[in-house]
């Protein structure tokens, strides 16, 4: 069985988190510091091909990790659209699809991935100015891979109501179109028949 050596470890120009691993005087693979910490990683070290290949996993791994976790961050995001974004990551760079229940099962248990909050966070900054029919919101949660169980209870704690929705709808687009048409788009929008048509009458008096 070869036997190799690790030769040089230096810190990552681009990322200083990162440490490149040199094998037999060249570079074999990066490490995340606390990867290198875990794996017990040092100059001097002999290590096999089936190490290195480990090593290299654990290198793809980290750095797919560390994609996903940066792109979680700038928004909360359900776990479907998390899968969907690491599928496309796998397909992209041809990785291991293993990673992606593993880095999602991390993501969970760290507290990045949580449906319920997520629910939480759309439904109370989805078209808060603009208005948005509950109907509509249930249909693009169930999309992001939200449970029903999950949408109504968070619906159901949310101050948010089709009635002070559709007033600022109106308010919005009482100018743009005479009763009939008004009426007919914001059914459209998933607005029940009987409270457009008595909201866009109130409205229409009003003028």
């Amino acid at each position: 069985m070869a036997i190799y050596k690790i030769t040089d470890l230096k810190q990552g120009l681009k990322n200083p988190d990162r440490v490149n691993v040199f094998v037999d005087e060249k570079f074999a693979f990066s490490l995340d510091i606390s990867q290198v910490v875990d794996f017990g990683i040092k100059v001097g070290m002999e290590i096999s091909a089936e190490d290195v290949a480990e090593f290299k996993k654990a290198s793809e791994f980290e750095k797919l990790y560390q994609r996903t976790l940066e792109w979680v961050l700038v928004r909360p995001r359900s776990i479907r659209e998390t899968n969907d974004y690491l599928y496309k990551k796998i397909f992209e760079k041809k990785l291991d699809k293993n990673y992606i229940d593993r880095i999602i099962e991390k993501l969970k248990d760290k507290k990045y991935l949580d449906d319920y909050k997520f629910a939480e966070y759309y439904v109370e900054n989805r078209f808060v100015k603009k208005g948005v029919s509950l109907k509509r919101l249930r249909m693009e949660l169930l999309k992001k891979g939200i449970s029903k169980e999950i949408i109504e209870e968070v619906l159901a704690d949310s101050d948010r109501n089709d009635e002070e929705e559709l007033k600022k709808m109106i308010a919005k687009k009482r100018a743009k179109y005479d009763d009939e048409k008004l009426t007919a788009y914001l059914v459209r929008q998933g607005f029940q028949y009987d409270l457009v048509r008595e909201l866009v009458a109130q409205t229409s008096e009003m003028d």
